[in-house]
């Protein structure tokens, strides 16, 4: 790994920003939207969608948009053609592949696209973890693998537990453009018996995390952190309706927090995260996620034209568009495991 490129040991000023401008937002507007649910609120379902259409060209889909310089970038290398059109490739083959999936599978594909993300999301917390909130007890593989399992399934698990409705619904709205009718092959995944199984297991799960990580730390701070975004999370997805806990999730804590990794692996950005100028570093990245975010949203028009049906209202417009999210994941968790190894993150 170039000694240019930081690895798990960031600077104390870049993390004092980081922590600033991206986890503390975070932190106060999942809280926020846990205390009106709590209490009873309900939003109309075009509101609860707003921060995923929203992410279309706000932090979330464009926080992967420059997955061909940053490849480069993690290696202390610059962006050559070659090395963006090694990463373009990747791109084409994994992503044809997962899309194509869609088609021969749906059902299937749904449920590795909520595995997929579980891991995901769960790494990208995991980088924050070691970074950001410099926590001292992932210091193996084992528990390294215990905290994705539980970061990732925090907006992907629980949501199922406590709003099993509107997860069966989202499953047929990703499903539907592909494959006439309800989503019966998933019908084991809602069952009370599955959702309490699922629940009690990952209860034990989240609380051994937890315990384990009280009982080895050396800092007590760091552990606070980590319990208490977890436990936020835990609280935030019990209680907001799942299409708008995770769209606001994807944007201000799982997208943000990957552009933030970016931002300081270019040397250009670096110095402004450290000197505390966290939304210089921002703009500079919006100018580089551009094209590709455009280029996305014309593969999402493509998409809508050659899937079998196409959907005619908001909710099936929106899961069209997460089906375009998965075909990108794939290929996006490769470079990201891929800055993972570079980064030493898992070691």
């Amino acid at each position: 790994m170039s000694e240019s490129v930081p690895g798990v040991d960031l600077a104390v000023r870049a993390r004092a920003t980081l922590t600033r401008a991206v986890c503390w937002p975070a932190w106060l507007l999942t809280g926020a939207l846990v205390v009106p649910f709590l209490v009873g609120l309900t939003v109309p379902l075009r509101v609860q969608l707003v921060p995923l259409v929203a992410s279309v060209v706000v932090l979330g889909l464009p926080h992967g948009a420059v997955d061909h310089l940053a490849a480069p970038r993690v290696r202390g290398q610059p962006a050559t053609w070659r090395a963006m059109a090694a990463v373009g490739l990747l791109y084409l083959v994994l992503g044809v592949a997962y899309a194509a999936l869609w088609f021969l599978a749906p059902e299937f594909a749904f449920v590795s696209f909520i595995l997929l993300t579980w891991f995901h999301w769960g790494q990208g917390d995991l980088y924050a973890l070691r970074t950001v909130s410099r926590v001292d007890y992932l210091d193996d593989r084992y528990r390294r693998w215990l905290a994705v399992a539980v970061r990732g399934g925090l907006p992907m698990l629980v949501p199922l537990l406590s709003f099993p409705g509107w997860y069966r619904r989202v499953a047929r709205a990703l499903v539907s453009p592909f494959e006439v009718g309800s989503v019966a092959g998933l019908a084991w995944l809602f069952r009370v018996e599955t959702r309490l199984a699922l629940g009690v297991g990952f209860g034990l799960l989240v609380a051994g995390y937890l315990t384990l990580g009280y009982v080895r730390t050396e800092d007590r701070s760091a552990w606070a952190v980590d319990a208490g975004e977890t436990l936020l999370l835990a609280a935030y997805f019990l209680v907001v309706p799942p299409l708008l806990a995770v769209g606001v999730y994807f944007c201000v804590w799982h997208s943000l927090r990957h552009i933030a990794r970016l931002v300081v692996l270019d040397e250009r950005t670096r110095d402004t995260v450290r000197s505390g100028r966290f939304g210089s570093a921002l703009g500079r990245f919006a100018v580089e996620a551009t094209p590709l975010t455009l280029a996305a949203l014309a593969l999402l028009g493509g998409l809508w034209l050659v899937v079998p049906r196409q959907p005619g209202d908001l909710l099936g417009l929106v899961a069209l568009y997460l089906v375009l999210i998965a075909a990108l994941t794939l290929p996006h968790v490769a470079v990201v495991t891929l800055m993972d190894r570079e980064q030493g993150v898992w070691r």
